[in-house]
C-alpha cells in the first residue's frame, strides 16, 4: 500500500448507515459532512423528521463502515477530547435559545464515544447555495435590495438572542445561512462558537472563513466580541449585492478596494444598503455597529 494510500485510509469516515439506531433516533440518511462531523436525517420515536449533527472531525478520527464507534488518531486524542467538550458545550448553549432565526437543538447526548446534537430538520437551500446559483445565471442583480434587507434582518434579530445569552456564532458566513422553503432565514452551524462574551480573547486556535473573518480574527492577542460578528454580517451583505466574497483584511490594509468595488454596484442599490455594507466592514472595530441591534434597526429606518 502505498503512503498516499495509507494516509487516505486513516483519515476516512464512513457515515452511519441508513436504519442505523442512534439513541432513541433511527438514521434514514446522510445529508452533508464537513470539517466537524457529518449530520443526517433521522426519525425520533413518533416518527417526526429531526437532523442530527454527529461529532466526527476527518482529521482527527477514522471509522469503518458498519461501525459505531470511531477509531482516534492515537497523537490527535487530546484535541479529540478538547473538540468533543466544545461540540457538547455548542448543544448545551443552543438548547437554551428559542428563537425561529436560531437552528434549535433539542436534545444533545454523548454514545459511540462521540455526541450527537439533534436538531430541527430544515427544508431548503443555504443562502451560499442562491449566491452560486445568480452568479452562474450572471444575474444582475442577484437580489433585490428587499430580499437583502428582509434577509439580513431576520439574522440579526436571531443574533440579537444568541449575543444576548453570551455567545459569539464567529463564522457567520452564506454557507452557514439557511433558507427554507418558506422563506424563513435561519442561522446554523454554531462549530466555532465562543461562550462569556466579555472575556472572548482569539487565543485558540481559529477558525474561520477567508473573506468573512473579521481583522481581528487573525490577531491571537485579538479581543473578540459582538463587532466580530457584526463584520461577517456585513460580508454577507457584500456577498449578496455583489454575488462573490469580499477580499480578506489583509488584501484590505495597505489599499482598502472596498469603496471602489461597491461603486460597481451603486446603479443597483441604495447609497443607504451600501453605507450599511461599509460601516459593518470597517477595519477598526470600533468604528462598526456596536450590537446586532444597532445594525438590525438601520436596516429597518431606512427605505
Amino acid at each position: 500500500m502505498s503512503n498516499a494510500s495509507a494516509k487516505l485510509e486513516t483519515t476516512s469516515i464512513a457515515p452511519l448507515a441508513p436504519h442505523t439506531r442512534v439513541g432513541d433516533y433511527i438514521i434514514v440518511k446522510r445529508i452533508s459532512e464537513g470539517g466537524f462531523g457529518i449530520v443526517y436525517l433521522a426519525l425520533d420515536k413518533h416518527g417526526q423528521q429531526v437532523a442530527i449533527k454527529e461529532y466526527l472531525p476527518a482529521n482527527l478520527a477514522k471509522r469503518s463502515a458498519g461501525s459505531l464507534t470511531p477509531s482516534i488518531l492515537p497523537d490527535k486524542l487530546s484535541l479529540y477530547l478538547l473538540g468533543l467538550k466544545n461540540f457538547f458545550e455548542e448543544g448545551r448553549s443552543l438548547a437554551q435559545i428559542s428563537h425561529p432565526a436560531v437552528v434549535s437543538v433539542f436534545n444533545f447526548f454523548r454514545k459511540n464515544e462521540t455526541v450527537y446534537l439533534v436538531m430541527n430538520y430544515l427544508k431548503g437551500k443555504t443562502l451560499q447555495d442562491y449566491i452560486i446559483a445568480g452568479r452562474q445565471l450572471e444575474a444582475k442583480p442577484v437580489f433585490s435590495e428587499s430580499t437583502i434587507r428582509s434577509v439580513m434582518i431576520e439574522i440579526l434579530e436571531g443574533l440579537q438572542v444568541v449575543h444576548r445569552n453570551q455567545m459569539l456564532h464567529l463564522d457567520i458566513k452564506p454557507a452557514n445561512i439557511f433558507i427554507t422553503d418558506d422563506d424563513k432565514a435561519v442561522l446554523i452551524d454554531f462549530g466555532a462558537t465562543r461562550n462569556s462574551i466579555s472575556k472572548v480573547t482569539n487565543s485558540k486556535q481559529p477558525i474561520f472563513t477567508p473573506g468573512f473573518a473579521a481583522p481581528e480574527m487573525y490577531r491571537r492577542d485579538a479581543t473578540l466580541g459582538v463587532w466580530t460578528d457584526i463584520y461577517a454580517v456585513g460580508a454577507c451583505l457584500y456577498s449578496m449585492a455583489m454575488g462573490r466574497p469580499p477580499q480578506e483584511p489583509s488584501k484590505r490594509r495597505v489599499k482598502d478596494p472596498l469603496v471602489d468595488v461597491l461603486n460597481e454596484i451603486s446603479n443597483l442599490y441604495s447609497d443607504k444598503l451600501i453605507e450599511m455594507i461599509e460601516w459593518s466592514m470597517t477595519m477598526d472595530p470600533t468604528g462598526r455597529p456596536q450590537s446586532a441591534q444597532e445594525l438590525r434597526q438601520a436596516l429597518i429606518d431606512y427605505h
